[in-house]
């Protein structure tokens, strides 16, 4: 399993600047770092796991299955169609911590944003991203109870390279063409000085 020092070892290999804070409290998951840091929900992010199905109408067609990540604060819920609509998935729905363990390779409900299968597309609430500019540290889960990373906000989303949606678009829109993903990890370095 991806722990604290996996995560503190890429970071310095990609010459982030960041953090790895001792909990004063263990926690079960990522929405109990607000109250373990003390800190208002804005400044931690979770990482919700989906699981997608791709399959045709009928499911004539052989139809992909998938996982996604979703970047959003602590305590927030992305609504699952919006979710839908941003991977062009027929069937979403909150994967098994099993799988999510299994394939992340992190703790179920302690998901960190970097690290991930380059399988696995990951998108971000555009709020995060086009929120106030600056330097403002958030804090997302390492995988492990005791610990939490802290980078600043813009770092994070350049070396995640998520996709930032709206994740309150209005329904009857119409989904996209499915897209089928990219490294969320980084191929080169991202200057973050």
């Amino acid at each position: 399993m991806k722990d604290a020092l996996t995560l503190h070892r890429a970071l310095l290999e990609w010459e982030a600047v960041h953090e790895i804070v001792r909990l004063p409290i263990g926690i079960a998951h990522a929405d109990e770092l607000p109250k373990a840091l003390g800190l208002p929900a804005d400044r931690c992010l979770v990482t919700r796991v989906f699981a997608c199905d791709d399959s045709g109408p009928d499911d004539a067609r052989p139809g992909r299955r998938f996982l996604t990540g979703v970047i959003v604060r602590a305590g927030d819920r992305p609504p699952a169609e919006s979710v839908r609509r941003a991977m062009g998935a027929r069937r979403i729905g909150p994967a098994r911590a099993d799988l999510v363990n299994a394939v992340t390779e992190y703790a179920a409900g302690l998901v960190c944003p970097l690290l991930l299968p380059e399988s696995m597309p990951l998108l971000i609430d555009r709020r995060l991203v086009d929120g106030p500019p600056g330097p403002g540290v958030v804090y997302t889960p390492t995988g492990e109870p005791s610990t939490a990373l802290g980078i600043r906000g813009p770092d994070l989303a350049a070396l995640c390279q998520a996709e930032p949606v709206d994740l309150g678009a209005p329904a009857g829109v119409p989904a996209p063409a499915p897209r089928h993903g990219g490294p969320n990890t980084p191929g080169r370095r991202h200057p973050v000085g």
